[in-house]
């Protein structure tokens, strides 16, 4: 099991497809401060509330040019489900091989842990919140952002 990526660590390389059946490599995530956040499962209660809250969040994200990626071991179709029944709009990634938790050093014995990194414009990792309460989090990583300076 790979360790847990820390502060100054690059994001590692990956692709694999959002709820729409996009391709997302990690390439494209460089250029701009991005969240990604990874969680257990699509339509739990904890996750369901840490998504609406970035969902309610996002106005204030992109004013700011801040992309939100949420990851779990959930498949695509799935992923869709969950955007369609919460309104969702940040892109959601397909971890069903488990292989970009693992790479991140967040996957659990079957899901994800409820990780979340804010990533800086070159593709480093400038925060990690190790252990996320998913009510309020949201609130916490824009804090974070703005208290990092590094839009």
């Amino acid at each position: 099991m790979a360790e847990l990526l820390e502060a100054g660590n690059p994001i590692p390389e990956f692709e694999t497809v959002d709820q729409n059946g996009k391709m997302v490599r990690s390439g494209d995530i460089r250029g701009k401060v991005s969240v990604i956040y990874f969680y257990p499962k699509d339509n739990t209660p904890g996750c369901t509330t840490e998504a609406c809250e970035f969902r309610d969040s996002m106005d204030e994200y992109r004013k700011h040019g801040i992309e939100v990626y949420g990851i779990s071991v959930d498949s695509q179709s799935s992923h869709k489900k969950f955007e369609d029944k919460y309104g969702l709009n940040f892109t959601l990634l397909a971890d069903d091989k488990k292989e970009i938790s693992e790479k991140f050093g967040v996957l659990g014995e079957r899901s994800a842990k409820r990780v979340t990194f804010i990533v800086d414009k070159n593709g480093k990792i400038a925060h990690v919140f190790p252990k996320v309460s998913p009510k309020g989090h949201s609130e916490e990583v824009i804090n974070k952002i703005m208290e990092l300076n590094i839009l």
